[in-house]
């Protein structure tokens, strides 16, 4: 079916702004529940203190995670992406509200049983973010680099965001009797909100832009079965042209082609999650800005981070050699020892000098990987390779959480 518009404007043109917002929206709403849980885990230390809730909570988080991924990846033809979202969508605003109820219902209580139902609501996150970030990044990569870019600072904008937030929550609630709590609670239930506007967003809105509405066509007449339902959404219910399946790239074969932008994103986040967030937490040693320290050190990071996801926007800077972009995520693991030698023997400064610069590079060649990645192939496996990404930079994510463990082997802190 052919798309027409009254404007005069090309179809795959109109509406290129507003889609471009939208991403930034679904892709804050992708990570705004998990940051927040990331962003009060200064409360999470007062009520569970032997717990290691920052490094704990990140590895109940990424089984789920990754789990669920690999089984999405692997079925991704057959899934309906419209309800893979909304779905993602939904379960993330109900879990981050059982983050509200279980607090209320256990007065802010510690102890073993409600420690174990926040680990349970937090696997419920990590399966939602298989849904929402393999669906979407799937989605927009058969759609213009820009939405790829938009989507994932809206990611980093969540952990923005939360930081900003928080230090003004704090710097309110300071002084105040359950301050740290009120904080938390105010937290969790904006991003309620935003989760539940998400799933509006998505479900009413986005696939009747004119722009969506072109590259879905053009993906089904490409042969992607994925996208039936949000056209249908949109009113399209066929789509001119011939379908061709018959010549599509199998998920082996993509696999092999893509195998260094594969172990690119699997880099990144293994350098990043050692030492983000559970080494700030635990591992910098007491500071002037006392128990301010840690959530500086995490504002600056997700600043840092969200402004290296719009770098790549200034050509000369945006990464497209695939040696080179190898050979600079390799080079990031200098990292590991600069924050040993920071935290044992520098000043404040520094330490939130290289943080700032893990955000940026953490941000700028994550977003140089999945714009580069899906360019020269169709629909259906733009939309395979997109899930493959996704589970990639999860399984990474999970390596890097269990390796952050290695930092407090020897220090007592078990």
């Amino acid at each position: 079916m052919t798309i027409a518009t009254e404007n005069g404007i090309p179809p795959r043109l109109e509406g290129k702004g507003t889609a471009i917002f939208v991403c930034f929206l679904l892709g804050m709403g992708s990570l705004m529940s998990w940051n927040s849980m990331l962003t009060i885990n200064d409360y999470y230390y007062k009520v569970f203190p032997n717990y290691h809730p920052s490094r704990v909570l990140t590895l109940v988080y990424q089984p789920f995670a990754v789990v669920s991924m690999l089984i999405l990846a692997y079925n991704e033809a057959r899934i309906d992406t419209r309800k893979r979202n909304i779905a993602g969508y939904i379960l993330f605003a109900l879990s981050t509200l059982g983050c509200i109820l279980l607090d209320l219902a256990t007065s802010g209580k510690g102890g073993v049983g409600p420690y174990v139902g926040l680990c349970l609501l937090v696997g419920a996150f990590g399966i939602a973010d298989a849904h929402v970030q393999g669906g979407m990044v799937g989605d927009l990569s058969f759609m213009l680099p820009e939405f790829m870019q938009s989507f994932f600072a809206g990611l980093a904008a969540s952990g923005a965001l939360t930081s900003g937030l928080r230090l003004v929550t704090k710097a309110a609630y300071d002084k105040s009797h359950n301050g740290l709590r009120k904080g938390a609670i105010l937290f969790l239930a904006i991003s309620t909100g935003i989760e539940f506007l998400c799933v509006l967003l998505y479900a009413l809105y986005f696939p009747k832009l004119p722009i969506v509405k072109y590259f879905r066509s053009k993906a089904a007449s490409e042969g992607s079965k994925t996208v039936n339902a949000d056209l249908a959404a949109a009113g399209i219910h066929q789509v001119d042209g011939p379908v061709k399946v018959e010549d599509r790239l199998s998920t082996k074969e993509l696999l092999f082609k893509n195998w260094d932008y594969f172990l690119d994103l699997y880099l990144i986040y293994v350098l990043t999650l050692s030492i983000f967030p559970g080494f700030l937490y635990e591992n910098t040693g007491k500071h002037s800005l006392g128990d301010w320290y840690p959530l500086v050190l995490i504002a600056t990071y997700n600043v840092l981070d969200l402004i290296g996801r719009y770098t790549p926007l200034i050509k000369f800077l945006c990464l497209e050699s695939r040696k080179g972009l190898t050979l600079s995520i390799i080079a990031r693991f200098v990292f590991v020892p600069a924050f040993y030698f920071t935290a044992k023997y520098a000043r404040e400064g520094w330490m939130i000098m290289l943080v700032g610069l893990l955000g940026l590079t953490n941000g700028h060649l994550t977003v140089c990987v999945m714009t580069a990645a899906p360019k020269g192939y169709k629909g259906p496996e733009q939309n395979a390779l997109g899930n493959l990404l996704v589970l990639f930079l999860l399984a990474g994510i999970f390596t890097g959480v269990c390796l952050d463990w290695l930092w407090i082997i020897g220090n007592g802190k078990f």
